[in-house]
């Protein structure tokens, strides 16, 4: 099973999938329709494009480096929140204790993988 499948089975997930870089490609399962899932990749993609570019710039003007590379990011927002390590994404549902859950199934499958899973 993908981990985007494990995601989105787990209590609280609203959506999780995954994207190629290339921006041309990805799967998901969960509440969102095909356009909705379609524009989640494109803005996590971008956003993490950009993560990594901030983190590489930092690192490139400091002689002790404070960062490893990024492995991913979190925003959020009023209703949910997404998160997303390599280039799985998940969109879950603020409720005490999600995130922390889904985080750390996240990190526990993603932390050591390659920028593509």
């Amino acid at each position: 099973m993908s981990v985007y499948s494990e995601l989105a089975v787990m209590e609280g997930v609203i959506a999780a999938g995954e994207y190629a870089y290339r921006g041309d490609r990805y799967n998901f399962k969960g509440q969102l329709s095909e356009e909705m899932a379609r524009m989640a990749s494109i803005m996590c993609r971008a956003t993490t494009m950009s993560t990594h570019m901030q983190a590489d710039i930092l690192c490139a003007n400091s002689d002790n480096c404070p960062f490893e590379s990024a492995h991913g990011w979190i925003v959020m927002g009023p209703q949910f929140t997404v998160c997303v390590m390599a280039n799985v994404f998940c969109f879950v549902q603020n409720e005490p204790g999600v995130l922390n859950r889904i985080f750390e199934r996240m990190r526990d499958k993603l932390m050591d993988a390659d920028e593509m899973v």
